[in-house]
């Protein structure tokens, strides 16, 4: 069985890119076709991607290797807590902490003062203490759990990370590159390809389009853990009902298998959360 079909992509947006004024050149051998000044990314290499992205974490995560979750911007956040809590990888879905991989020692003693404090909190360490104190003491807690509280149990840098928008979490992908660490990102067609080491060409500003794709990563991470604990064939991604597509959506599902043509029918109108941006109908 496939690990996600061109039904669930093009049901999900994944194939809507940015404006044409705003892409990376280096992009162009992952676009489809435009329309109405925005890009259609080739699903087709989508589906081969993902199959290489899918292995390379199942495979990872089978002989013992973790990997983080990270997606800070609005749209991920939800699903990047979720999946990587299903299967119990860390994750960063606030704002990225400078230094959370090169500097992962000093995070490291910032965890372990998080859990004193939970401690702390939990066994009655608080009486005694002034309002004041237990104000603070609540307070850096809180600010600690916002911040680190994905990765509260992350012993070590891990052995690979997901991104969703490789140029918002910049800082991300620059410390996985300096300790050369492995990326998996979604590349939207404002990416530069040349920073990830297993691109999944994409849409990453629809919420439904990084929810499927970060699905199917931590459905890869399932397998793995499976794998390592000599169990089945893991939890690959269902198909869910969704809204039917418009016609030039269906004659490109239809000519997916055959060398791109030029675009066909007028556009339908995007799925409501593909706009991140309220001031643009489409993905900038």
């Amino acid at each position: 069985m496939a690990v996600v079909t061109m039904k669930q992509l093009l049901d999900s947006g994944t194939h809507f890119g940015h404006q044409t004024r705003r892409w990376n050149p280096k992009m162009k051998r992952f676009i489809f076709t435009d329309r109405n000044g925005i890009y259609i990314i080739d699903l087709q290499q989508t589906l081969t991607y993902i199959d290489k992205a899918y292995e390379f974490v199942k495979e990872t995560v089978a002989h013992g290797g973790s990997i983080m979750f990270v997606g800070t911007k609005k749209q991920a956040q939800e699903s990047i807590a979720e999946e990587a809590t299903r299967v119990g990888m860390p994750y960063v879905n606030q704002r990225w902490l400078g230094g959370m991989l090169t500097n992962f020692s000093t995070v490291h003693k910032r965890l372990q003062r998080l859990k004193e404090l939970e401690a702390m909190e939990q066994t009655g360490g608080f009486e005694g203490r002034t309002k004041k104190e237990i104000l603070m003491l609540t307070r850096e807690k809180n600010k600690l759990e916002r911040s680190l509280g994905g990765i509260r149990d992350m012993q070590k840098v891990p052995s690979a990370i997901w991104v969703v928008d490789t140029n918002k979490e910049h800082l991300a992908v620059a410390e996985a590159r300096k300790l050369n660490i492995p990326i998996i990102a979604i590349l939207d067609t404002n990416c530069d390809p040349d920073v990830v080491d297993y691109p999944i060409p994409g849409n990453d500003d629809a919420i439904r389009s990084a929810a499927l794709l970060t699905k199917v990563v931590a459905s890869a991470v399932a397998e793995g853990l499976q794998a390592r604990a000599g169990g089945g064939n893991g939890n690959k991604p269902e198909a869910e009902a969704a809204e039917p597509l418009a016609e030039w959506e269906q004659e490109l599902l239809a000519g997916a298998t055959a060398s791109p043509t030029a675009a066909g029918a007028a556009p339908g109108t995007p799925e409501a959360d593909i706009q991140t941006e309220p001031t643009a109908p489409q993905n900038p």
